[in-house]
């Protein structure tokens, strides 16, 4: 019976529904996982989209909708709805809700997330090298992550700037609007697969738009993400051999969610202020964190989320190389980006608010 085994420090009593509540716990971050695998198939087999606005549905309609064997979608409703993901309307009739399609199935809401999940297998695969980094102290590049890494990154970003970034985040930028509309020169430093700059682009067509980065898999992406968009004034830049120019010709350069992931982040804020004009905008977005870890303990109910996500992908890839700084997703809260940009030569720092719970936003001027 429970109580009645030998502990290895015979002195110390073990409260038994305590340990039983934390095994709980334990457990629970299991199904969590378990729950994203669920999502992650959901996506990927179009099984959101086909429920989106198709109201209750039962296996057999939604498995003839999809052309998938009923038995595996019964199941996967069954385990969807035990986990409060779709609403279960008895008469074994399934529904998402408007809410949850926003969510799930609709890609161009601000609030979809589903396609960040597309990468699931493969981070978690990542898992039977991190051992290697824990012994040796490197980490892996976006690159070693993989393809599908890289798509949900892309993704799970994508919503945000292609609903915000335009109609609400540039215009409350000082000056930043006038310029691209009457023609500028534009940078975005670890671009990615070039979301953000192609939206910007297709808004401001006087203005020429650069997309910097060093990893190859995104950078191959952002030239078919732009010519799919069909924009001309996008050029993208492998930044390991093709540089920002240090001649201050940039009117505007954005960081995106990226300088926490970097080797060397102070180096490249001396790069950005050596391209950027004196009278410019730097426009950095970043993970919205509390100064301390206690703080983020007490304070942020996304901390085990993103110390995770951390470790698994943005300090790993922020150590890729030696030397690298390894600041990690919650790494860089608003003093470490004031004293960063100070130090690299920038002396005027505002904070944004674009309404975002993940991300921080700040306008930085020479």
């Amino acid at each position: 019976m429970l109580g009645e085994f030998a502990m290895p420090d015979k002195n110390h009593q073990i409260d038994v529904e305590k340990t039983q509540k934390f095994a709980q716990e334990v457990f629970s971050h299991l199904a969590g996982a378990l729950v994203s695998g669920m999502i992650h198939l959901g996506e990927r087999m179009g099984l959101y989209r086909a429920l989106n606005g198709a109201g209750p549905l039962t296996s057999e309609e939604l498995a003839r909708k999809t052309g998938l064997s009923e038995r595996w979608v019964r199941e996967w409703l069954y385990q969807q709805a035990a986990a409060n993901v779709i609403d279960y309307r008895g008469e074994s009739r399934f529904e998402l809700s408007p809410e949850a399609a926003l969510v799930l199935a609709d890609e161009n809401s601000p609030f979809f997330l589903a396609g960040g999940f597309c990468a699931f297998p493969q981070q978690m695969a990542l898992l039977n090298e991190l051992p290697r980094s824990f012994k040796s102290g490197l980490g892996l590049s976006y690159d070693q992550f993989g393809s599908e890494v890289n798509v949900g990154v892309e993704r799970l970003l994508a919503p945000w700037f292609r609903t915000q970034l335009v109609p609400n985040a540039l215009p409350r930028l000082d000056g930043v609007v006038a310029k691209l509309r009457a023609g500028a020169k534009a940078a975005d430093v670890g671009c990615g697969a070039g979301v953000a700059i192609i939206e910007m682009a297709k808004a401001y067509p006087r203005s020429e738009f650069h997309g910097y980065d060093i990893a190859k898999l995104p950078l191959q992406r952002g030239e078919e993400n732009a010519r799919k968009a069909g924009v001309k004034n996008v050029h993208l830049h492998d930044a390991a051999v093709d540089p920002l120019p240090d001649d201050a010709s940039c009117d505007f350069i954005t960081t995106f969610d990226c300088l926490h992931d970097m080797t060397r982040p102070d180096l490249v804020m001396r790069a950005i202020r050596k391209a950027i004009k004196p009278d410019g905008t730097w426009l950095i977005a970043d993970v919205h964190g509390m100064p301390s870890f206690e703080e983020n303990l007490k304070q942020n109910p996304l901390a085990p989320l993103m110390y995770g996500f951390s470790v698994i992908c943005c300090m790993s890839s922020a150590l890729s190389e030696p030397g690298g700084l390894g600041l990690g997703t919650l790494g860089f809260p608003e003093p470490v980006a004031r004293r960063m940009t100070a130090e690299a030569g920038f002396t005027r720092f505002a904070t944004k608010d674009f309404d975002n719970p993940i991300n921080a936003y700040y306008e930085v001027r020479p």
